[in-house]
Parts: C-alpha cells; structure tokens; sequence
C-alpha cells in the first residue's frame, strides 16, 4: 500500500463521514436558523425554546435518513475489506 492508496481512503473516509452526518446536521442548521428568524422578529429570547424543535426534526431526520447512511457505511466498509482482501 502506498501514499496514494492511502489518499484515497482518507477521502472516500471524509466523503462518507460527510454523506452519513451531512443531512443531520444540514437539518439542525435548517431549524435552528428558522427558529432564530423567528425569535427575532417576535422579539422572543428565550434561550430554551430552540432545543425542543431541534431534538424533533434531529429525531425525525436520523430516522428518515437511516436507510441511506448504512447503505453508505456499509458499500464504505464492504470496499475497505476488499481492498484487504486483496492486500494479502
């Protein structure tokens, strides 16, 4: 194995972190800049009322979006151990 293989496992690594963690957090982001419009027009401060929202669509989002980060993990991971596989 060289530097080269190496490099391209990190990135499929970085690419795969991105794709499984991505649309969680894209969902958290999406919530919690609508909830903070909305403080600031209504003038509302309160420090609490973003979590509860947050923990729901987090929630919702990891279940909706499950099947398509282990199917990512999992062709991820399948790849890794052929390219074991093949090493030996």
């Amino acid at each position: 194995m060289n530097r080269v293989d190496v490099l391209n496992i990190s990135h499929e690594t970085f690419f795969v972190i991105l794709q499984a963690a991505g649309p969680i957090m894209a969902s958290g982001l999406a919530v919690g800049l609508a909830i903070a419009i909305i403080q600031t027009l209504t003038s509302i401060q309160e420090m609490t009322l973003t979590f509860v929202p947050k923990i729901i669509i987090i929630f919702a989002a990891v279940i909706f979006f499950m099947p398509f980060m282990m199917t990512s993990i999992i062709e991820f991971t399948q790849g890794l151990y052929d390219r074991i596989v093949h090493l030996g």
